[in-house]
C-alpha cells in the first residue's frame, strides 16, 4: 500500500483496501504479506487477521527498506535451531557457509552478465569478457582461502566483493542507456535513477529474505560475517546475497527496456525517490518476477519459494548442528 491516505480493514472475512477514488476487497488466504508505506493505514481487525494467518506486516520507508515488521509470537520451528545458531555462526561450518554465499553471489553475477550481454546482443554495447574474468578470479579467490582467523578472512572477503561488485556495476552502467548509467553505486541518497530503483528493489527483497529467515525459526540478529552492528538483523545482510542478482536483473531489464521516465521520480537536493507511480511499476515488476518458476537446484518453484527453501535449508543444518 503506497499511496497517501489509503487504509487496510477487514469486512465480510476479506481485506477491503480502500483509497481515494476506489475500494478492492482481497480475500484473505491470497495474502503472503503487507506492505505500508508512509501516510497509509491499518486496523486493529486487519492486524489481528493477518497474525492469525502468518501474514508479514511490514513498515516500509520511502526507499522501500523495512524499518519495521509485525508477526505472531511464534516462530517458525523448535526453539534448537535458535539454540544451535550461536554456536554456528562461531564455528567453521558458519566460515564456510559465508563462503558458500560469497561463491554463490558472484556466480549469480556473472550470470547477470550474460543475460544482459543475451538482450543487447547484436548491438554496440561492450562485451563483458573483462569483467566476467575479473569476477571468476574473485571468486576463486574467495573459494580457495584457507581460514584460519574468521576476521581476517571475512576482510579479505569484504575487500574481494567490494572490487567484484565495482567491475560489476561498471559493467551494467556502461551497457544501459545513455540516460540510465552512473557513475558508481550509492547505497543511501540514490543520485540517479539506476540507484534509487535498486535501492528500493533491495528494500524489497530484503524484507522477503527477514521474512523467510523468520518463518524458518531463525533469529535474524545473529549473524555470521556480518555480527558486530548493534540491534540490527544482521543475519539477513548475509542470507541476502543469495539473491541480490534477482533485483539488479529486473532494474536493469526496465532500464534497457527505456520504460523508467523522469515522472517517476521526485528530485530533493539532487537525491532522487520513487514516487507512488514508480513505486507501481517497480513493485509489479520485480513482484511478477520474483512469482516466476524457475528450477535452481533440481527444484521447480517460483523465486520467492525458493527464498523460502533456502531459510529452511540452513535452519535445518542449525538444527543438527553440533560442534
Amino acid at each position: 500500500m503506497n499511496q497517501r491516505g489509503s487504509s487496510l480493514a477487514v469486512r465480510n472475512g476479506r481485506y477491503r483496501i480502500r483509497t481515494k477514488d476506489r475500494e478492492t476487497y482481497v480475500p484473505v488466504a491470497g495474502v503472503k504479506s503487507i506492505c505500508l508505506h508512509p501516510a497509509t493505514q491499518l486496523t486493529y481487525d486487519a492486524v489481528l487477521t493477518a497474525l492469525e494467518h502468518d501474514t508479514d506486516i511490514l513498515f516500509v520507508d520511502r526507499k522501500g527498506f523495512p524499518v519495521g515488521r509485525l508477526w505472531s509470537n511464534r516462530f517458525g520451528s523448535v526453539s534448537t535451531v535458535r539454540k544451535h545458531q550461536l554456536d554456528f555462526a562461531r564455528s567453521s561450518f558458519g566460515y564456510n557457509w559465508v563462503r558458500e554465499v560469497l561463491v554463490r553471489k558472484l556466480d549469480n553475477q556473472m550470470a547477470v552478465l550474460d543475460l544482459v550481454a543475451a538482450l543487447l546482443e547484436g548491438t554496440a554495447a561492450p562485451r563483458p569478457d573483462e569483467p566476467l574474468q575479473q569476477l571468476q578470479r574473485h571468486r576463486d579467490r574467495i573459494g580457495t582461502y584457507e581460514i584460519t582467523d574468521p576476521q581476517e578472512a571475512f576482510a579479505s572477503f569484504r575487500g574481494w566483493e567490494g572490487s567484484a561488485g565495482r567491475v560489476y556495476f561498471a559493467h551494467l552502467s556502461r551497457c544501459l542507456p545513455a540516460a540510465y548509467r552512473f557513475d558508481k553505486r550509492t547505497h543511501r541518497g540514490a543520485a540517479d535513477a539506476f540507484n534509487c530503483l535498486l535501492n528500493y528493489a533491495y528494500g524489497m527483497l530484503y524484507g522477503h529474505c527477514e521474512s523467510a529467515l523468520i518463518q524458518a525459526g531463525i533469529d535474524p540478529f545473529i549473524g555470521v560475517m556480518h555480527r558486530d552492528e548493534y540491534n540490527r538483523p544482521v543475519l539477513v545482510y548475509d542470507f541476502i546475497e543469495l539473491f541480490r542478482c534477482w533485483a539488479d536483473y529486473v532494474v536493469c531489464h526496465l532500464c534497457l527496456q527505456e520504460i523508467v521516465f523522469d515522472e517517476f521520480f521526485d528530485i530533493e537536493q539532487g537525491q532522487y525517490w520513487l514516487n507512488t507511480t514508480g513505486k507501481r511499476i517497480l513493485i509489479q515488476s520485480f513482484n511478477d518476477y520474483l512469482a516466476e518458476v524457475v528450477v535452481i537446484q533440481s527444484l521447480s518453484r517460483s523465486r520467492l519459494q525458493h527464498i523460502t527453501l533456502e531459510a529452511q535449508k540452513l535452519a535445518s543444518t542449525l538444527k543438527k548442528f553440533e560442534i
